[in-house]
């Protein structure tokens, strides 16, 4: 239960203010769908995230006990620093009319997830708590607590919510969690 807690409670925090949020905003504005849009964030974020909790057990598995906690700690400090420079969307990540609500949403949260820190944050969890489901399933409810209100509140909520403080925030659960993992594999 630990891996699923943890996993939400960091994808969650650290979903606030990244570009997939910035993603949500302009889908649900562009759209005014919210169904479809946050059906095609959870199949996404199934989708990617799995993908990335796979690649963390296989991490995990290739490599020994003190790299392996080394390359976890390491990360969550990165990841800590990565917090504190804010994301803006990307103009290749918009997507265009195209494509329904669902699917238009389903492709690009996909694409703009590649490589973002909540994936990068998804591996090195995985690879943490050796749990595919309970990783997904957690990173992917964080998603959706971060995501879901963007939908649903639209533009109100980027002038509403403080995001250097959250980002400062999120940025010291990470270098705990670095720490952790350095201190105590």
């Amino acid at each position: 239960m630990e891996a699923f807690l943890v996993s939400t409670g960091v994808v969650a925090i650290a979903e606030i203010g990244d570009k997939t949020q910035l993603l949500a905003l302009f889908l649900a504005a562009r759209f005014r769908a919210p169904v479809p849009i946050i059906l095609g964030i959870l199949v996404a974020t199934l989708a990617n995230h799995g993908l990335a909790a796979w690649a963390g057990l296989m991490v995990a598995d290739w490599l020994s006990g003190d790299s392996l906690r080394w390359i976890l700690g390491l990360s969550f400090l990165a990841m800590a620093g990565w917090m504190l420079v804010p994301d803006k969307l990307d103009d290749d990540a918009q997507a265009n009319g195209r494509f329904g609500p669902f699917l238009a949403t389903l492709i690009a949260f996909f694409l703009v997830e590649i490589g973002d820190k909540t994936q990068v944050a998804t591996v090195a969890l995985s690879a943490r708590f050796q749990d595919l489901l309970l990783v997904t399933a957690g990173t992917t409810l964080g998603m959706m607590l971060a995501n879901v209100p963007a939908v649903l509140i639209g533009d109100a909520a980027a002038t509403k919510i403080p995001l250097k403080l959250v980002h400062g925030i999120a940025a010291v659960i990470f270098a705990a969690l670095g720490i952790v993992v350095l201190v105590a594999f």
